[in-house]
């Protein structure tokens, strides 16, 4: 089994190739599979987002899937799973309201006289 208990962390790491190498990590290095997934959707989402108008706000925010992969590491596997589900919907979602909006005829409004 991969994922035996969702309220465990992710017992995988990418630091022994998700256990093909057989030696134990350090905590601190401990990252599976989850908040890998867990990151790309948040960037992804990120990237479907408008920037802020702030250049050092944006930065700054650029390097926010990347920690949250971190923090997210020592989470339970449920709790990394929703937030993945959560992000994709909300990544499908904003692909389907542009691809709308693009296909949308532009209405006019008359004022009345």
């Amino acid at each position: 089994k991969w994922i035996g208990d969702l309220s465990a962390p992710d017992p995988t790491s990418l630091f022994n190739l998700f256990g093909l190498l057989p030696f134990h990590v350090p905590t601190f290095l401990h990252i599976g599979i989850l908040p890998i997934l867990f990151g790309v959707s948040m960037f992804m989402q990120q990237k479907m987002t408008p920037r802020p108008a702030d250049a050092t706000q944006a930065q700054v925010m650029m390097y926010l899937p990347f920690i949250f992969t971190f923090i997210f590491s020592s989470f339970a596997s449920g709790l990394v799973l929703y937030w993945i589900a959560n992000n994709t919907l909300s990544v499908l979602q904003q692909m389907l309201i542009e691809h709308r909006m693009k296909s949308a005829k532009p209405t006019v409004i008359r004022m009345k006289k």
